[in-house]
């Protein structure tokens, strides 16, 4: 049960760093708080298990990563758009798959 409360406290903390950059980000960060939420919603029905979580963070760490790195000349192209659709898009894949398993 400690185990499983540590991740929440985890969840909250990396949501609210998602939620406040994802006011600057439109589209793109709107999308990463949606899929944020579902992830949230698969721990508290217990349909993710702790490794599927980890798993799923850390992709979504990822894609954060590479929004920050093409945010930072100050504009998103729409080639670095694409590519972070397609990227929340594998993503959003993996979140269904691992909640229906």
């Amino acid at each position: 049960m400690k185990k499983g409360s540590s991740i929440i406290v985890t969840m909250l903390v990396l949501s609210g760093l998602l939620l406040t950059d994802a006011a600057f980000a439109g589209r793109v960060g709107k999308r990463q708080v949606r899929q944020q939420k579902r992830i949230y919603q698969g721990i508290a029905s217990d349909q993710l298990s702790a490794k599927e979580v980890r798993r799923l963070q850390r992709e979504q760490r990822r894609i954060q990563r590479s929004k920050r790195k093409a945010r930072s000349d100050g504009e998103l192209t729409a080639k670095e758009r694409l590519r972070l659709e397609r990227q929340q898009n594998r993503a959003s894949r993996h979140i269904y798959r691992a909640k229906h398993n």
